[in-house]
């Protein structure tokens, strides 16, 4: 992320350079200690003095080069206590190895020769220049070009010709061609060359934008060759930098080579900026290079922490950081270590409508941790893009001020880890930066996080995060053999397999795609796109969904699914729960267990209780097979029983009764048997495999061979499947179709064959003996053959020809009979 170090770098140099014109010009002082011209005045009188009217001139030379010359207009006179007078006083210094040509010079100075202080009064005038080929030409000789000097401006300097030491408490001023500056009060001491400015140490810097640096205290020394300011305090505009001590190590040309600050080091930006930032650490070490002091590296050291506040929230941390820089002075890569953290956090001022209108899009607290991270910076002022190295890993958590954030789900938090990240940003309105995406690699991993509940956990090859312009994750995409589970125990386990995952953190659904495959518990589902809700682990599968119940329990007093062998349902569309374990199939749904089939827009089936719910439309009703009980055959020990010997007091004997006592009484000719299926169609059906039960209501038809019947309702209630079984190995698992124990309809039931049909309100149906007993309306039966019956309770079979009639004293039995003519 852009730390505002890198603005301050320009005047950071132009200080260095100017304290060290200070330790230059103060350098004179130290000469004066070791040979000082003005102690040897009154000695050396006429000894290599060349005096003209009222002019003299004094050198000092190692035997080779001249050091320094002392020049005057005039020595007043010496006094009684040996003081002196000397005025248009000027003073050339050449260095040791003649590479400088310093002047100093005033108006009027004084001697003590009691206490041996030199004294300036007035103005004291210094400019420091350097001549690099002063070694070369002749000796005093004047630079062939005198650039811009160093000029620095006191007064009422006191310099001790004994001690070596020199001070003033007055304002001492300085200028360069890039800053000038001020502090009040100096002190040089002979002994140690330190130059220090007592307090009040103020530089201002020119440029396109003024910088002020401020100090309570400051030192230069000479061996080593740096200057240490303290509580230095940088402002400019839009920017203010301090820290408790900076250093700046200079060059043997006096350049700056190397700064360091210590002890809180911050730098804050400020004004009007549409993003402010702030960044601080223990201590900041910059490196500069070149004649022009480019700098080079910045390195940030000790609880190094960096955050913009503003649009665009994000903050940094770090053990240590190593800004570097390129051309001129521009921040290139930022190489941040030892346990690195970068979190965004959404801003607390995003409109609430926004959220509120689309829940899908708001916004999460991001932090990624690493053991390290390379920020690579476009134009010198934006980050780019950044790689981690290490083990890396991203938490997503709700924003606190998110419309959605309750107790529950704020404790809920998603970690995602891979083998290296590398994160790209891009440009905003305002000039800074925002983080738009993340590639992972290899062994990525999501990891969803909630108090009291087992870990759901994705794994895949590779994953990319797309981030929300105001903050948080947008979407995760995973690629590459991707694996889901949610932790829990064997029998209740969410797991899932896809090519592609896509993770969307704010409603928490994982869609998988590219042969997608859901396993929960003993439940196997495919389709062509699957979600996951990773908060409750409810699935929801579109287009060719098929499923598979397996590892099922025999069950036997259950009947149309009682057999181990696994459940088939497919749909166009799934939504499955965890808990109940209940899915819900829709689009021409179809279930089946061996022979046993249901058909439906909609099924809902509970894998845990057997039990099942199937809604069917006006064009497509519910649909289900049924195997009757197989019928004895005439003459075997099962031969159903005979008729009633009488009918009802109050009822005639019907024609079929009369036609069998007409031959004699004898039984009427027997059909074969027929165990033919049972298709039944309805509106709804539920069905409870623990009761046997399917209840079937609306537009109910129930379809035989040679019979039809409809009603309103209808129950169908199944033979248990230990009693369907005999025609099963022995031992072997209980499977087959379900077999019709019988049939209860009620509400306008309706019963046709090919010979008669029968209106009633309530049927019985008995498939072991093919019986139909009808009541209720009163039931009536008409044949076209003999005409129509009716009477309190109607008994036919399937297959015959024969009616049970009974009537009561209020309800007669009624015969009409067709006359042919």
């Amino acid at each position: 992320m852009p730390l505002p170090i890198y603005r301050l770098r320009r005047w950071l140099v132009v200080i260095a350079v100017l304290f060290t014109a200070t330790v230059s010009g103060m350098y004179f002082y130290a000469r004066l200690r070791q040979r000082n011209v003005l102690k040897e005045i009154p000695n050396k009188l006429g000894i290599d003095i060349k005096q003209t009217a009222n002019r003299f001139q004094v050198s000092k030379s190692d035997g080779k080069r001249t050091q320094f010359t002392v020049q005057a207009g005039s020595l007043k006179q010496f006094q009684l206590d040996g003081s002196a007078e000397l005025h248009n006083v000027s003073v050339i210094l050449y260095g040791r190895d003649s590479s400088r040509f310093d002047q100093i010079y005033g108006d009027d100075f004084s001697f003590d020769k009691k206490s041996g202080n030199i004294t300036a009064h007035g103005d004291v005038q210094i400019d420091l220049e350097a001549n690099p080929s002063g070694q070369s030409g002749p000796d005093q000789g004047t630079p062939r070009e005198l650039k811009n000097p160093i000029h620095l401006k006191t007064r009422d300097l006191v310099f001790n010709q004994n001690s070596g030491d020199a001070a003033t408490s007055e304002r001492v001023d300085f200028r360069t061609p890039q800053a000038t500056g001020w502090a009040v009060g100096v002190q040089y001491s002979g002994k140690t060359n330190i130059l220090t400015l007592i307090s009040q140490v103020h530089v201002t810097l020119s440029g396109q934008k003024a910088a002020t640096l401020f100090a309570t205290h400051g030192q230069i020394t000479h061996e080593p060759h740096e200057v240490v300011l303290e509580h230095p305090r940088l402002e400019r505009e839009g920017g203010t930098m301090q820290s408790e001590e900076a250093t700046f190590f200079l060059g043997p040309d006096n350049e700056v080579q190397r700064i360091v600050a210590t002890g809180n080091v911050n730098a804050e930006s400020t004004g009007q900026e549409a993003d402010q930032l702030r960044a601080r650490a223990d201590e900041a070490e910059m490196l500069l290079i070149g004649k022009q002091n480019l700098l080079h590296t910045a390195t940030l050291t000790g609880n190094v922490h960096a955050e913009r506040i503003g649009s665009q929230p994000m903050q940094g941390d770090a053990g240590r950081a190593i800004l570097d820089f390129l051309g001129r002075n521009q921040l290139r890569k930022v190489h941040a270590t030892d346990g690195v953290r970068l979190a965004q956090h959404p801003n607390s001022a995003s409109t609430p409508a926004t959220k509120a209108s689309n829940h899908a899009s708001e916004p999460q607290n991001f932090d990624l941790t690493a053991p390290t991270v390379d920020f690579f910076v476009a134009e010198g002022r934006r980050l780019d893009h950044a790689v981690t190295s290490g083990a890396a890993k991203i938490t997503i958590s709700p924003a606190q001020n998110s419309n959605s954030a309750t107790a529950q789900s704020s404790a809920q938090h998603t970690l995602v880890t891979a083998g290296r990240f590398e994160a790209k940003f891009a440009a905003t309105a305002a000039g800074s930066s925002r983080l738009t995406s993340m590639h992972g690699a290899p062994d990525a991993k999501i990891v969803n996080l909630t108090p009291g509940l087992p870990d759901r956990v994705s794994t895949s090859q590779m994953l990319d995060a797309a981030f929300l312009p105001e903050g948080g994750i947008a979407s995760i995409i995973q690629k590459g053999t991707v694996a889901y589970s949610d932790g829990q125990a064997p029998t209740k386990r969410t797991q899932a397999w896809a090519d592609k995952a896509v993770y969307t953190p704010a409603d928490r659904i994982l869609v998988l795609t590219g042969i997608p495959r859901v396993s929960e518990g003993s439940m196997v589902t495919t389709a062509r796109t699957i979600r996951i809700n990773r908060a409750t682990d409810d699935a929801f599968a579109d287009e060719d969904v098929k499923s598979t119940y397996s590892e099922l329990q025999e069950q036997p007093n259950g009947a149309l699914l009682a057999s181990a062998s696994p459940i088939h349902v497919t749909s166009a569309t799934m939504t499955a729960h965890n808990s109940p374990a209940v899915a819900l199939y829709q689009g021409n749904a179809r279930l089946w267990q061996d022979a046993n089939i249901v058909e439906a827009p909609s099924i809902q089936f509970d894998r845990d209780r057997r039990f099942l719910v199937a809604q069917g439309t006006a064009t497509q009703p519910v649909s289900t097979v049924l195997v009757q009980a197989k019928l004895p055959q005439p003459g075997s020990a099962q031969e159903r029983p005979a008729q009633p010997s009488k009918a009802h007091l109050d009822s005639p004997p019907s024609k079929a009764q009369a036609k069998g006592e007409s031959k004699g009484n004898t039984k009427p000719e027997e059909k074969p048997a027929d165990e033919g299926p049972v298709a039944i169609t309805s509106a709804r059906l539920t069905y409870a495999d623990s009761e046997r039960l399917a209840h079937y209501e609306g537009s109910v038809v129930a379809k035989g061979s040679n019979f039809t019947a409809s009603s309103s309702t209808m129950d169908a209630y199944l033979l248990p499947r230990s009693q369907t079984s005999s025609n099963q190995p022995l031992a072997g698992p209980i499977s087959g179709p379900g077999q019709l124990d019988h049939l209860v309809a009620k509400g306008n039931v309706v019963v046709q064959q090919p010979t008669r049909r029968a209106e009633g309100k309530t049927l019985v149906y008995t498939a072991k003996d093919d019986k139909f007993v009808l009541t209720g309306g009163p039931p009536s039966i008409f044949d076209a053959e003999r005409g129509k019956v009716t009477g309190v309770s109607l008994t036919f079979f399937r297959g015959d020809d024969r009616v049970l009639v009974e009537g009561e004293a209020s309800t007669p039995v009624v015969t009409q009979t067709r006359v042919a003519r």
